[in-house]
């Protein structure tokens, strides 16, 4: 985490000369994030070097929420050719590690994450591209092209791609009819607490470069089947619930197979992005969060949408090949 090269003099004509540059976070991409200090004020630094990271969907998302009321962090400076851009610093208080802390906050604040979804699918989804069946059927493909070979499984994949078809017909043609802008990681790490602010304003949104515009559904079941921490399947019930009232949602059953079937799309997908990450980009640590996802997975998988889905993974990854295998190697 050394900061590059350009920064104190991109920060110099930012207005933050001799700031110090501090690390921060990376994430699973090459994005690299550093706190920088100057006196009593903080700013995050974003490093996202143009040769791998296009800054162009962040920037226009961001402006997009902070238009709509929600607090995405304010951009401070950027040099597109450099891939630096400065930002409204969050804080510290990530909901995930908050919540280990302070186990108290949860309910409410899981409440607040359900209000924000309801109030921002309220909108147009803004200038972003369609979370289409193309996209949908790559994502789940991880898994035949990532998982399966890591652990030597030979699958069916014709069968998995048909199978996935008839799940997600019913769920893209809800889509269509009104599509909402999908965040696509919102989730607990991805979310700040701001307490100082009021409402669903008080969640400060992080990660959300790759939104399209999708099932309302999809961020909700991110939310809800959290790969990096457990949500009891109470909090879970009782949140799908206050999105359905607060939402208005006509059809709670149509939207609940929805649910089910992005649900498991998401951790399908997941599943061999995890895996991908092991074996390509040397973070194996990412292994320890398989065993949770596949609990995720399963649960969706009995929902009756997915019956295709389940017979395939019956058929072409069985007991050996699921939880257990990533407990041995995690």
């Amino acid at each position: 985490m050394i900061p590059p090269p350009a920064a104190p003099a991109f920060l110099a004509r930012s207005g933050w000369a001799d700031a110090d540059i501090l690390p921060l976070a990376g994430d699973a991409s090459f994005r690299r994030y550093f706190r920088v200090v100057q006196g009593g004020r903080t700013a995050v630094l974003m490093d996202a070097p143009p040769e791998h990271e296009d800054s162009r969907p962040f920037l226009a998302i961001a402006a997009h929420l902070r238009g709509l009321g929600f607090s995405a962090p304010d951009v401070l400076a950027k040099d597109m050719d450099k891939g630096l851009i400065l930002l409204e610093d969050f804080g510290d208080a990530r909901v995930n590690p908050l919540l280990e802390r302070e186990p108290g906050l949860e309910r409410g604040i899981y409440e607040r994450a359900i209000d924000l979804l309801a109030e921002l699918h309220r909108s147009p989804p803004g200038n972003v591209p369609a979370y289409d069946a193309a996209v949908l059927h790559r994502e789940a493909g991880l898994l035949t092209e990532w998982y399966a070979p890591a652990l030597g499984v030979a699958v069916d994949a014709p069968a998995f791609a048909t199978a996935w078809e008839q799940a997600l017909g019913p769920v893209l043609e809800q889509t269509a009819r009104r599509p909402v802008l999908v965040l696509r990681d919102y989730h607990a790490d991805n979310l700040m607490w701001l307490p100082d602010r009021a409402g669903i304003r008080a969640l400060g949104l992080l990660d959300f470069q790759d939104g399209l515009a999708g099932h309302p559904a999809y961020d909700l079941v991110s939310l809800l089947q959290d790969a990096r921490r457990d949500v009891a399947p109470e909090l879970e019930e009782a949140m799908i619930r206050r999105y359905v009232a607060a939402a208005g949602v006509a059809d709670a059953d149509a939207f609940r197979a929805a649910y089910e079937v992005l649900g498991a799309q998401r951790n399908t997908k997941i599943l061999g992005i995890f895996t991908r990450l092991w074996k390509r980009d040397g973070k194996p640590g990412y292994l320890a969060f398989q065993p949770r996802v596949w609990g995720c997975l399963d649960r969706n998988l009995a929902h009756p949408a997915l019956v295709p889905v389940r017979q395939w993974f019956d058929a072409n990854l069985p007991a050996s090949a699921r939880a257990e295998a990533w407990r041995e190697k995690a």
